[in-house]
């Protein structure tokens, strides 16, 4: 019997986040391994022509959840989504709704924050910092709450080389810039934001460090964990391998590398792509959920989630197998360059020859007016432009993360969890993950025909 599916079985779960990537993940994965969970309370933004009765259909009426559903017939059932607004007082929970989740909740998976690296100061800052503050207090009034676990980021210390599973502290008191942006004219905040994120790139990373910074200061008696992941890409085995449903990660470099729009990116080749599978994400969660809940440590651990540093695989590494996995392989001329020029680290290099983005898009949007259809390329193609402008920063370094609390929780794991809820890095079989993402974007995102791979293979192998 698994002790982790067992302490989830009848209890009253709050997941924030829960329409999310991961948070679909999670939800998904608790129903097919804990079917006799009490209810999942999932927090839902307003949107506009949907009820909430309706987004959760919309949400676990997919591919996702057909395993879950065979398993937990009633799942529709179990799922109770509250009205919420991360941006407002209290979350935008009504009073009666407040209640029943104080009255009820036994855990919280803090899972919902922006992650757009572009995001405004103040924005990201009530999303990541003040939202967190929030639901601890609420925490804090849950007599039946047996543990917290909160979702942050490898990256919150990007500013380090070496990451410790620890909390480190931030030049400016959360406090104390959360009391300043309230009366700060936003003109004067964007001015700010360089000289407060420092050697950070991003909004993102800054206000997820201080999410933490909250996290450690608020805690008071609450039994909490810190889940830390990297890049967080497609499932590796579970459900089934290769689901992904949207452009963030890699995502958006598969698309725009395999269909050709990309020629070009600046990186450093060799540097770690520390990509972690979302199933593998899940799995350490809900270990730790149990371990935190049932061990109850005297303080809060943190837990990496990352790749690099027991199975580590190169960026130009991924590059060759997506090139594998579509219909065409307009790069591998590209590819053929002499090795010198995809191993110098001493300064970021390109990986191909010309940048030519935009040209293919405009292209192919003028062949779709052509037959009728509504153009929607040089959209999706500026959207990925600037994800990969975002994502060059941590394509041209790599970081060591140490994994002592995540390896301490593998061994301390019964050989039925392990594999149940298996988050050993060390297995993943890089090649074949690679192309299971890749016919995963093809399928769940771009909605392709999966009959054309063979030939692209065959291709390939001609190129080279």
């Amino acid at each position: 019997m698994s002790a982790i599916a067992a302490y989830y079985g009848g209890k009253s779960i709050l997941i924030t986040g829960a329409t999310g990537f991961m948070g679909k993940v999670l939800v998904e994965k608790l129903f097919r391994t804990s079917p006799d969970l009490k209810v999942i309370y999932i927090l839902v933004r307003p949107k506009a022509g949907q009820s909430l009765q309706q987004r959760v259909s919309q949400m676990i009426n997919c591919k996702l959840f057909e395993k879950a559903k065979e398993i937990c017939p009633n799942i529709f059932e179990k799922i109770r989504p509250i009205y919420a607004d991360l941006t407002k007082p209290d979350l935008g929970i009504s009073k009666e709704d407040l209640e029943e989740l104080l009255d009820h909740t036994n855990i919280i998976f803090h899972c919902a924050a922006t992650v757009r690296f572009d995001d405004s100061l103040r924005h990201a800052l009530q999303l990541n910092v003040i939202a967190t503050q929030q639901l601890l207090l609420m925490a804090s009034q849950m007599p039946k709450l047996e543990v917290f676990i909160h979702f942050s980021t490898a990256y919150a210390n990007c500013n380090l080389k070496h990451i410790d599973e620890v909390i480190y502290p931030c030049s400016v008191e959360p406090k104390k810039l959360i009391d300043s942006v309230e009366w700060l004219d936003d003109s004067i905040i964007e001015e700010i934001t360089p000289k407060l994120i420092e050697n950070r790139p991003n909004t993102y990373t800054y206000t997820k460090a201080l999410g933490e910074m909250v996290v450690y200061q608020e805690s008071g008696n609450l039994n909490i964990a810190i889940i830390r992941p990297s890049i967080v890409g497609a499932s590796w085995q579970e459900p089934f391998p290769g689901w992904v449903d949207n452009l963030n990660g890699p995502s958006g470099l598969i698309i725009a590398t395999g269909k050709g729009f990309l020629r070009a990116i600046k990186a450093t080749p060799r540097a770690v792509a520390d990509v972690v599978p979302v199933d593998l994400v899940i799995n350490l969660t809900l270990a730790v959920g149990w371990h935190t809940a049932v061990h109850r440590p005297k303080s809060i651990l943190i837990y990496h989630c990352t790749s690099g540093s027991l199975n580590p695989c190169s960026w130009i590494d991924l590059g060759f197998q997506v090139l594998a996995t579509f219909e065409k392989a307009p790069l591998e001329k590209a590819f053929r360059r002499p090795k010198a020029d995809f191993t110098t680290n001493s300064f970021s290099t390109y990986l191909w020859n010309t940048i030519s983005h935009m040209a293919p898009a405009v292209i192919y949007d003028f062949y779709l007016r052509l037959t009728g259809r509504k153009p929607r390329m040089a959209k999706l193609m500026n959207r990925m432009l600037k994800t990969i402008s975002m994502l060059e920063y941590f394509i041209n370094h790599s970081w060591e993360w140490s994994t002592y609390n995540t390896e301490m929780l593998m061994s301390q794991l019964s050989n039925e969890d392990q594999k149940l809820f298996n988050f050993d890095v060390r297995h993943l079989n890089w090649l074949e993950y690679t192309e299971n993402y890749c016919i995963g974007v093809k399928k769940y995102l771009l909605k392709e025909d999966m009959a054309g791979i063979p030939a692209a293979k065959k291709h390939l192998r001609i190129c080279f």
